[in-house]
């Protein structure tokens, strides 16, 4: 599948420059960063989540985890991990689970960790499991300009084996 339309889109409105990086076909974000051979901190997931309100998108650093009780301080909603079939009908031209961070140009509340905001550059889906798009920090924060910024996740601890 190539590049999610509705992100195509979204970087040609707005004239980003980037470059497209291809890596072997990967299951998680883990997975894709070290395929790809691009820092996990600078590979950005998008976390789908949801209560009955709807839907609110998360982005944060593939080596940090979604901390609820801050989006629930700070949405004053008790968000919880979306459905996969949900994903499938909201996000169409994407592949599940390789959902782009510009969930507002899908219509969605978008909130963007802090800790994306700090690196020089940004690795993130492009809506299949084979490609990344990478652009400077600057671009990628104009980007997701309409995302509202918060401190919402936790590096993720791994254990020595």
């Amino acid at each position: 599948m190539p590049m999610s339309t509705t992100l195509e889109a979204c970087l040609r409105s707005k004239g980003a420059r980037y470059e497209i990086v291809h890596h072997p076909y990967s299951h998680s974000s883990v997975e894709t960063a070290a395929a790809a051979h691009v820092p996990g901190d600078r590979l950005a997931k998008t976390v789908l989540l949801e209560d009955e309100q709807g839907y609110v998108a998360a982005v944060l650093p593939s080596t940090y985890a979604v901390r609820l009780s801050e989006l629930w301080a700070k949405t004053g909603r008790r968000l919880t991990l979306a459905r996969e079939t949900d994903l499938r009908e909201l996000f169409k031209d994407c592949e599940v689970g390789a959902l782009p961070p510009v969930c507002t140009a899908y219509g969605m509340k978008t909130y963007l960790d802090e800790s994306l905001a700090q690196q020089p550059d940004v690795y993130f889906e492009a809506g299949d499991h084979e490609e990344l798009v990478h652009m400077g920090a600057e671009q990628f924060l104009s980007l997701m300009g309409d995302a509202e910024r918060a401190r919402f996740a936790h590096r993720i601890q791994r254990l020595a084996i």
